[in-house]
Protein backbone atom coordinates (compact mmCIF):
# COMPACT_ATOMS: atom_id res chain seq x y z
CA UNK A 1 0.00 0.00 0.00
CA UNK A 2 0.93 3.25 -0.66
CA UNK A 3 0.37 7.04 0.98
CA UNK A 4 -0.90 9.83 -2.14
CA UNK A 5 -0.82 13.42 -0.59
CA UNK A 6 -4.20 15.33 -1.67
CA UNK A 7 -3.01 19.14 -1.89
CA UNK A 8 -4.98 22.25 -2.61
CA UNK A 9 -4.64 22.69 -6.46
CA UNK A 10 -3.47 25.68 -8.07
CA UNK A 11 -6.53 27.98 -8.84
CA UNK A 12 -5.05 30.76 -10.75
CA UNK A 13 -2.11 32.85 -10.93
CA UNK A 14 -3.97 35.21 -8.39
CA UNK A 15 -5.21 32.54 -5.95
CA UNK A 16 -3.00 31.63 -3.09
CA UNK A 17 -5.49 30.13 -0.66
CA UNK A 18 -8.85 28.86 -0.30
CA UNK A 19 -11.65 27.88 2.73
CA UNK A 20 -12.67 24.20 3.34
CA UNK A 21 -16.09 24.87 3.41
CA UNK A 22 -17.21 21.31 3.53
CA UNK A 23 -15.63 17.69 3.41
CA UNK A 24 -17.92 15.06 0.93
CA UNK A 25 -15.84 12.00 1.99
CA UNK A 26 -15.26 10.68 5.49
CA UNK A 27 -12.36 9.05 6.79
CA UNK A 28 -12.36 4.95 5.77
CA UNK A 29 -14.82 5.92 2.46
CA UNK A 30 -13.45 4.63 -0.63
CA UNK A 31 -12.83 7.27 -3.48
CA UNK A 32 -12.45 6.49 -7.30
CA UNK A 33 -9.92 8.94 -9.52
CA UNK A 34 -11.69 12.37 -10.47
CA UNK A 35 -14.21 12.05 -7.56
CA UNK A 36 -14.87 15.29 -5.44
CA UNK A 37 -13.14 15.02 -1.94
CA UNK A 38 -14.04 18.09 -0.86
CA UNK A 39 -15.37 21.88 -1.08
CA UNK A 40 -13.95 24.87 -1.09
CA UNK A 41 -14.02 28.80 -1.41
CA UNK A 42 -12.45 31.63 -2.32
CA UNK A 43 -13.43 35.18 -2.32
CA UNK A 44 -15.99 34.67 -4.99
CA UNK A 45 -16.02 31.03 -6.36
CA UNK A 46 -16.85 27.51 -4.91
CA UNK A 47 -15.52 24.82 -6.36
CA UNK A 48 -14.45 20.98 -5.67
CA UNK A 49 -11.69 18.70 -5.19
CA UNK A 50 -11.24 15.73 -6.79
CA UNK A 51 -9.19 13.13 -6.01
CA UNK A 52 -6.22 12.45 -8.69
CA UNK A 53 -6.05 8.34 -7.53
CA UNK A 54 -8.29 5.60 -6.71
CA UNK A 55 -7.93 4.49 -3.10
CA UNK A 56 -9.26 5.11 0.51
CA UNK A 57 -9.23 8.40 2.46
CA UNK A 58 -7.33 7.97 5.48
CA UNK A 59 -6.65 11.09 6.85
CA UNK A 60 -8.09 14.68 7.06
CA UNK A 61 -5.73 17.58 7.88
CA UNK A 62 -8.20 20.10 7.85
CA UNK A 63 -11.51 21.37 9.09
CA UNK A 64 -14.16 22.87 7.77
CA UNK A 65 -13.96 26.35 7.63
CA UNK A 66 -9.83 26.23 7.81
CA UNK A 67 -7.92 28.46 5.08
CA UNK A 68 -5.19 26.27 2.97
CA UNK A 69 -2.65 27.75 1.34
CA UNK A 70 -2.45 26.91 -2.62
CA UNK A 71 -0.17 23.38 -2.46
CA UNK A 72 -0.34 21.98 1.20
CA UNK A 73 -1.77 18.95 1.76
CA UNK A 74 -5.08 18.58 2.81
CA UNK A 75 -5.86 15.09 3.21
CA UNK A 76 -3.74 11.59 2.85
CA UNK A 77 -5.30 9.17 0.33
CA UNK A 78 -4.01 5.11 0.61
CA UNK A 79 -3.76 3.54 -2.38
CA UNK A 80 -2.91 0.01 -3.89
CA UNK A 81 0.76 -0.39 -4.69
CA UNK A 82 2.61 1.74 -7.59
CA UNK A 83 -0.95 3.90 -8.30
CA UNK A 84 0.44 6.67 -6.11
CA UNK A 85 3.07 9.37 -8.27
CA UNK A 86 6.49 8.55 -6.96
CA UNK A 87 6.94 12.24 -5.83
CA UNK A 88 3.67 12.13 -3.69
CA UNK A 89 4.30 8.79 -1.16
CA UNK A 90 6.04 10.60 1.35
CA UNK A 91 4.10 11.59 3.97
CA UNK A 92 6.34 13.69 5.41
CA UNK A 93 6.43 17.80 6.25
CA UNK A 94 8.32 20.15 7.14
CA UNK A 95 8.79 20.52 10.77
CA UNK A 96 7.66 23.96 10.64
CA UNK A 97 4.35 23.51 8.84
CA UNK A 98 3.84 20.70 11.21
CA UNK A 99 4.17 22.37 14.09
CA UNK A 100 1.69 25.24 12.84
CA UNK A 101 -0.92 22.23 11.78
CA UNK A 102 -0.41 20.84 15.55
CA UNK A 103 -1.16 24.42 16.55
CA UNK A 104 -3.81 24.75 14.52
CA UNK A 105 -5.50 21.38 15.61
CA UNK A 106 -5.04 22.46 19.38
CA UNK A 107 -6.72 24.87 18.80
CA UNK A 108 -9.40 23.71 17.31
CA UNK A 109 -10.32 20.94 19.53
CA UNK A 110 -10.38 23.87 22.50
CA UNK A 111 -12.80 25.89 20.31
CA UNK A 112 -14.80 22.23 19.69
CA UNK A 113 -14.87 21.40 23.38
CA UNK A 114 -15.56 24.61 24.78
CA UNK A 115 -19.44 24.86 26.36
CA UNK A 116 -19.06 28.81 26.29
CA UNK A 117 -17.12 31.40 24.51
CA UNK A 118 -16.62 35.20 25.08
CA UNK A 119 -19.82 37.46 23.49
CA UNK A 120 -17.30 39.55 21.67
CA UNK A 121 -19.22 40.83 18.55
CA UNK A 122 -17.25 40.80 15.52
CA UNK A 123 -19.81 41.56 13.19
CA UNK A 124 -19.34 45.17 14.53
CA UNK A 125 -15.76 45.34 12.55
CA UNK A 126 -16.19 46.71 9.11
CA UNK A 127 -13.41 43.96 8.31
CA UNK A 128 -14.14 40.19 7.40
CA UNK A 129 -12.96 37.67 9.64
CA UNK A 130 -13.31 33.89 8.68
CA UNK A 131 -15.20 31.57 10.98
CA UNK A 132 -12.30 30.00 11.95
CA UNK A 133 -10.22 32.91 13.16
CA UNK A 134 -13.10 34.40 15.06
CA UNK A 135 -13.59 31.22 16.84
CA UNK A 136 -9.86 31.21 17.62
CA UNK A 137 -10.17 34.81 18.84
CA UNK A 138 -13.27 34.28 20.83
CA UNK A 139 -11.64 31.18 23.02
CA UNK A 140 -8.59 32.95 23.44
CA UNK A 141 -10.02 36.06 24.56
CA UNK A 142 -8.68 38.50 21.61
CA UNK A 143 -10.74 41.49 21.60
CA UNK A 144 -12.40 43.09 17.97
CA UNK A 145 -9.85 45.98 19.08
CA UNK A 146 -6.63 43.73 18.80
CA UNK A 147 -7.65 41.58 15.96
CA UNK A 148 -8.75 44.58 13.61
CA UNK A 149 -5.31 45.81 14.73
CA UNK A 150 -3.55 42.32 13.29
CA UNK A 151 -2.00 42.89 10.31
CA UNK A 152 -3.37 39.85 7.59
CA UNK A 153 -1.20 38.32 5.25
CA UNK A 154 -3.64 37.22 3.24
CA UNK A 155 -5.74 38.21 -0.15
CA UNK A 156 -6.72 42.28 0.43
CA UNK A 157 -4.50 42.09 3.84
CA UNK A 158 -7.17 39.43 5.30
CA UNK A 159 -6.22 38.17 8.58
CA UNK A 160 -5.47 34.34 8.24
CA UNK A 161 -4.91 31.93 10.85
CA UNK A 162 -1.74 31.83 10.50
CA UNK A 163 -1.57 35.61 11.14
CA UNK A 164 -4.09 35.43 14.55
CA UNK A 165 -1.98 32.08 15.94
CA UNK A 166 1.50 34.30 15.73
CA UNK A 167 -0.54 36.64 17.49
CA UNK A 168 -1.41 34.71 20.08
CA UNK A 169 1.88 33.15 20.52
CA UNK A 170 3.89 36.52 20.59
CA UNK A 171 1.21 37.64 23.02
CA UNK A 172 1.74 35.09 25.35
CA UNK A 173 5.68 35.77 25.16
CA UNK A 174 5.69 39.08 26.24
CA UNK A 175 6.19 40.33 22.47
CA UNK A 176 2.85 42.35 22.03
CA UNK A 177 0.29 43.90 24.14
CA UNK A 178 -3.08 44.28 24.40
CA UNK A 179 -4.29 47.46 23.13
CA UNK A 180 -5.14 49.80 25.96
CA UNK A 181 -8.76 51.32 26.18
CA UNK A 182 -8.87 55.21 25.84
CA UNK A 183 -9.97 57.17 28.22
CA UNK A 184 -12.68 59.38 27.54
CA UNK A 185 -12.24 63.54 27.99
CA UNK A 186 -14.22 64.98 30.29
CA UNK A 187 -15.58 67.68 27.50
CA UNK A 188 -15.22 66.08 24.16
CA UNK A 189 -16.02 68.13 21.09
CA UNK A 190 -19.12 67.71 18.49
CA UNK A 191 -16.51 66.98 15.77
CA UNK A 192 -14.45 64.66 18.32
CA UNK A 193 -17.47 63.10 19.36
CA UNK A 194 -17.06 58.94 19.59
CA UNK A 195 -19.57 57.09 16.95
CA UNK A 196 -22.98 56.50 18.87
CA UNK A 197 -23.25 52.38 19.05
CA UNK A 198 -25.63 50.75 16.22
CA UNK A 199 -29.31 50.98 17.27
CA UNK A 200 -30.19 47.73 18.11
CA UNK A 201 -32.96 46.16 15.33
CA UNK A 202 -36.44 45.26 16.41
CA UNK A 203 -37.71 41.91 15.83
CA UNK A 204 -41.11 40.67 16.50
CA UNK A 205 -42.78 37.42 17.07
CA UNK A 206 -43.84 37.78 12.97
CA UNK A 207 -40.23 38.46 11.53
CA UNK A 208 -37.95 35.80 10.02
CA UNK A 209 -34.57 35.84 11.34
CA UNK A 210 -32.27 34.84 7.97
CA UNK A 211 -28.45 34.28 8.22
CA UNK A 212 -26.92 35.62 5.31
CA UNK A 213 -24.65 33.17 3.06
CA UNK A 214 -21.32 33.38 2.46
CA UNK A 215 -21.46 35.15 -0.54
CA UNK A 216 -23.82 37.59 1.02
CA UNK A 217 -21.48 38.23 3.70
CA UNK A 218 -18.51 38.79 0.53
CA UNK A 219 -20.53 40.72 -1.08
CA UNK A 220 -21.91 43.07 1.92
CA UNK A 221 -18.17 43.76 2.21
CA UNK A 222 -17.11 44.46 -0.85
CA UNK A 223 -19.66 46.92 -1.63
CA UNK A 224 -19.29 48.88 1.04
CA UNK A 225 -15.52 48.55 0.87
CA UNK A 226 -15.99 50.38 -2.55
CA UNK A 227 -18.25 52.70 -1.70
CA UNK A 228 -15.95 54.17 0.54
CA UNK A 229 -12.47 53.54 -0.91
CA UNK A 230 -14.25 55.36 -4.21
CA UNK A 231 -16.00 58.73 -4.80
CA UNK A 232 -18.46 57.40 -7.53
CA UNK A 233 -19.84 59.89 -10.02
CA UNK A 234 -22.33 58.44 -13.07
CA UNK A 235 -22.79 59.80 -16.63
CA UNK A 236 -25.77 58.69 -18.18
CA UNK A 237 -26.53 58.52 -21.98
CA UNK A 238 -28.94 57.37 -24.17
CA UNK A 239 -28.68 55.02 -27.18
CA UNK A 240 -30.48 54.18 -30.28
CA UNK A 241 -29.64 50.52 -31.39
CA UNK A 242 -32.58 49.89 -33.68
CA UNK A 243 -29.88 48.92 -36.47
CA UNK A 244 -28.10 45.92 -33.68
CA UNK A 245 -32.15 44.76 -33.11
CA UNK A 246 -32.64 44.25 -36.76
CA UNK A 247 -29.41 42.66 -37.51
CA UNK A 248 -29.25 40.26 -34.45
CA UNK A 249 -32.81 39.04 -35.56
CA UNK A 250 -31.71 38.71 -39.50
CA UNK A 251 -29.06 36.66 -38.49
CA UNK A 252 -29.82 34.75 -34.87
CA UNK A 253 -31.78 31.71 -36.44
CA UNK A 254 -28.61 31.30 -39.09
CA UNK A 255 -25.96 32.01 -35.88
CA UNK A 256 -27.31 29.24 -33.73
CA UNK A 257 -28.04 26.66 -36.40
CA UNK A 258 -23.91 27.44 -37.80
CA UNK A 259 -22.74 27.60 -34.02
CA UNK A 260 -24.84 25.74 -31.74
CA UNK A 261 -25.76 28.55 -29.36
CA UNK A 262 -27.52 31.70 -29.07
CA UNK A 263 -25.97 35.09 -30.28
CA UNK A 264 -27.01 37.54 -27.52
CA UNK A 265 -26.80 41.61 -27.43
CA UNK A 266 -24.12 41.30 -24.43
CA UNK A 267 -21.37 40.00 -26.94
CA UNK A 268 -22.33 43.04 -29.07
CA UNK A 269 -22.06 45.62 -26.25
CA UNK A 270 -19.17 44.09 -25.35
CA UNK A 271 -17.10 44.48 -28.08
CA UNK A 272 -18.02 48.26 -28.36
CA UNK A 273 -16.63 48.51 -25.16
CA UNK A 274 -13.22 46.66 -25.99
CA UNK A 275 -13.10 49.09 -28.68
CA UNK A 276 -13.64 51.93 -26.25
CA UNK A 277 -11.28 51.30 -23.85
CA UNK A 278 -8.61 51.20 -26.40
CA UNK A 279 -9.19 54.71 -27.14
CA UNK A 280 -9.56 55.75 -23.75
CA UNK A 281 -6.76 53.64 -21.76
CA UNK A 282 -6.68 55.57 -18.79
CA UNK A 283 -10.45 54.18 -17.93
CA UNK A 284 -8.41 50.69 -17.20
CA UNK A 285 -6.58 51.64 -14.64
CA UNK A 286 -6.36 50.41 -10.74
CA UNK A 287 -5.62 52.74 -8.16
CA UNK A 288 -2.94 52.20 -5.48
CA UNK A 289 -2.60 54.96 -2.57
CA UNK A 290 -0.98 58.14 -4.55
CA UNK A 291 -0.13 55.75 -7.54
CA UNK A 292 -2.25 54.85 -10.69
CA UNK A 293 -1.35 51.47 -11.98
CA UNK A 294 -2.70 51.18 -16.09
CA UNK A 295 -3.40 48.26 -17.10
CA UNK A 296 -2.26 46.86 -20.15
CA UNK A 297 -4.80 44.17 -20.73
CA UNK A 298 -8.50 44.74 -21.36
CA UNK A 299 -10.39 42.09 -19.32
CA UNK A 300 -14.00 42.72 -19.48
CA UNK A 301 -15.82 41.53 -16.07
CA UNK A 302 -19.10 40.28 -17.32
CA UNK A 303 -21.80 39.92 -14.16
CA UNK A 304 -23.61 37.00 -14.20
CA UNK A 305 -26.49 35.58 -11.97
CA UNK A 306 -25.00 32.22 -9.66
CA UNK A 307 -27.88 29.59 -8.67
CA UNK A 308 -28.84 31.37 -5.35
CA UNK A 309 -29.18 34.69 -6.66
CA UNK A 310 -26.33 36.33 -5.73
CA UNK A 311 -24.77 38.02 -8.77
CA UNK A 312 -20.10 37.02 -9.61
CA UNK A 313 -18.22 38.51 -12.00
CA UNK A 314 -16.37 36.29 -14.40
CA UNK A 315 -13.80 37.90 -16.72
CA UNK A 316 -13.37 37.60 -20.17
CA UNK A 317 -9.76 37.93 -20.82
CA UNK A 318 -8.09 39.72 -23.69
CA UNK A 319 -11.60 41.39 -24.97
CA UNK A 320 -9.93 43.34 -27.32
CA UNK A 321 -8.59 40.34 -29.31
CA UNK A 322 -11.74 38.71 -29.72
CA UNK A 323 -13.92 39.24 -33.15
CA UNK A 324 -17.41 38.61 -32.20
CA UNK A 325 -17.81 35.26 -32.20
CA UNK A 326 -15.01 34.62 -29.75
CA UNK A 327 -16.93 37.17 -27.36
CA UNK A 328 -20.29 35.41 -28.01
CA UNK A 329 -19.42 32.26 -26.91
CA UNK A 330 -16.90 33.29 -23.94
CA UNK A 331 -19.84 35.27 -23.29
CA UNK A 332 -22.09 32.40 -23.26
CA UNK A 333 -19.74 29.81 -21.43
CA UNK A 334 -18.91 32.00 -18.31
CA UNK A 335 -23.00 32.60 -18.00
CA UNK A 336 -23.96 29.19 -18.53
CA UNK A 337 -21.09 27.89 -15.96
CA UNK A 338 -22.31 30.74 -13.58
CA UNK A 339 -25.55 29.38 -13.73
CA UNK A 340 -24.64 25.63 -12.74
CA UNK A 341 -22.11 27.11 -10.16
CA UNK A 342 -19.21 25.62 -12.32
CA UNK A 343 -17.08 28.54 -12.26
CA UNK A 344 -13.50 28.50 -11.58
CA UNK A 345 -11.21 30.81 -9.08
CA UNK A 346 -9.22 32.01 -12.08
CA UNK A 347 -12.65 32.46 -13.92
CA UNK A 348 -13.18 35.79 -11.98
CA UNK A 349 -9.82 37.00 -11.50
CA UNK A 350 -8.10 40.16 -13.31
CA UNK A 351 -10.84 41.89 -14.63
CA UNK A 352 -9.86 45.87 -15.62
CA UNK A 353 -13.40 46.68 -16.38
CA UNK A 354 -16.73 45.37 -15.24
CA UNK A 355 -20.29 45.28 -17.63
CA UNK A 356 -23.85 44.31 -15.92
CA UNK A 357 -26.76 44.00 -17.62
CA UNK A 358 -29.50 45.81 -15.21
CA UNK A 359 -31.60 45.78 -18.05
CA UNK A 360 -32.31 41.59 -17.35
CA UNK A 361 -34.13 42.75 -14.75
CA UNK A 362 -36.48 45.20 -16.31
CA UNK A 363 -34.47 48.15 -14.89
CA UNK A 364 -34.30 50.96 -17.81
CA UNK A 365 -30.96 52.08 -16.21
CA UNK A 366 -29.07 51.65 -12.63
CA UNK A 367 -26.32 53.42 -10.49
CA UNK A 368 -23.95 50.16 -10.21
CA UNK A 369 -21.26 50.48 -7.54
CA UNK A 370 -17.96 50.44 -9.05
CA UNK A 371 -15.87 46.32 -9.06
CA UNK A 372 -12.59 46.89 -6.73
CA UNK A 373 -9.97 47.79 -8.02
CA UNK A 374 -11.38 49.13 -11.19
CA UNK A 375 -12.09 52.66 -11.84
CA UNK A 376 -15.68 52.32 -13.47
CA UNK A 377 -18.41 49.94 -14.34
CA UNK A 378 -21.04 50.71 -16.74
CA UNK A 379 -24.66 49.52 -16.56
CA UNK A 380 -26.53 48.33 -20.11
CA UNK A 381 -30.21 49.46 -19.34
CA UNK A 382 -33.48 47.68 -21.24
CA UNK A 383 -33.73 48.27 -24.57
CA UNK A 384 -37.49 49.76 -25.30
CA UNK A 385 -39.39 50.24 -28.60
CA UNK A 386 -40.18 53.79 -28.22
CA UNK A 387 -41.02 56.78 -30.62
CA UNK A 388 -38.29 58.97 -31.46
CA UNK A 389 -37.45 62.42 -33.45
CA UNK A 390 -35.55 60.88 -36.60
CA UNK A 391 -33.38 63.77 -38.24
CA UNK A 392 -33.49 62.94 -42.47
CA UNK A 393 -32.11 65.21 -45.68
CA UNK A 394 -35.41 65.87 -46.04
CA UNK A 395 -36.38 67.10 -42.58
CA UNK A 396 -37.41 65.36 -39.66
CA UNK A 397 -40.11 62.66 -38.68
CA UNK A 398 -41.34 60.58 -35.69
CA UNK A 399 -40.60 56.93 -36.12
CA UNK A 400 -40.43 54.03 -34.06
CA UNK A 401 -37.02 52.92 -32.86
CA UNK A 402 -35.42 50.82 -30.05
CA UNK A 403 -33.56 52.44 -27.20
CA UNK A 404 -31.78 51.82 -24.19
CA UNK A 405 -29.90 53.56 -21.64
CA UNK A 406 -26.13 53.27 -20.52
CA UNK A 407 -25.25 54.29 -16.45
CA UNK A 408 -21.06 54.64 -16.37
CA UNK A 409 -20.32 55.03 -13.04
CA UNK A 410 -16.36 56.34 -12.24
CA UNK A 411 -14.32 56.94 -9.45
CA UNK A 412 -13.92 60.78 -9.65
CA UNK A 413 -10.56 60.33 -7.69
CA UNK A 414 -8.82 59.67 -10.91
CA UNK A 415 -11.37 59.72 -13.61
CA UNK A 416 -12.73 63.21 -14.51
CA UNK A 417 -16.44 63.79 -16.09
CA UNK A 418 -14.45 65.18 -19.20
CA UNK A 419 -13.15 61.09 -19.17
CA UNK A 420 -15.96 59.50 -17.77
CA UNK A 421 -18.35 61.29 -20.22
CA UNK A 422 -16.36 61.20 -23.75
CA UNK A 423 -15.56 56.79 -22.94
CA UNK A 424 -19.49 56.37 -22.50
CA UNK A 425 -20.13 58.79 -25.68
CA UNK A 426 -18.01 56.95 -27.26
CA UNK A 427 -19.92 53.56 -26.67
CA UNK A 428 -22.70 54.92 -28.05
CA UNK A 429 -21.35 55.40 -30.89
CA UNK A 430 -19.94 52.48 -31.66
CA UNK A 431 -23.34 51.27 -30.99
CA UNK A 432 -25.04 53.27 -33.39
CA UNK A 433 -22.66 52.63 -36.00
CA UNK A 434 -23.37 49.34 -36.29
CA UNK A 435 -23.22 48.08 -39.53
CA UNK A 436 -25.98 45.99 -40.53
CA UNK A 437 -24.39 44.42 -43.16
CA UNK A 438 -22.41 43.13 -41.48
CA UNK A 439 -21.44 39.48 -41.43
CA UNK A 440 -20.45 36.86 -38.66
Amino acid sequence: MAKFELKLPQMGESVAEATLTNWLKEVGDTIEADEAVLEIATDKVDSEVPSEVDGVLVEKLFEADDVVQVGQTIAIIETEGGDAPAETTSSETPAKEESSNKAVEAVSQSVTSAKEATTTDFSESDKFYSPLVKNIAKEEGVSLSELDAISGTGKDERVTKNDILKYIEDKKAGKTAAPKPQMQPVETSKAAAPKPPKAPVSVNGGDEIIEMSRMGKLIAHHMVDSVQTSAHVQSFIEVDVTNIWNWRNKIKNEYQKREGEKLTFTPIFMEAVAKTIKDFPMINISVDGDKIIKRKAINLGMAAALPDGNLIVPVIKNADQLNLVGMSKSVNDLANRARIGKLKPDDTQGGTYTVTNVGTFGSVFGTPVINQPQVAILALGAIRKVPAVIETPDGDFIGIRYKMFLSHSYDHRVVNGALGGQFVQRVKDYLEAFDVNREI
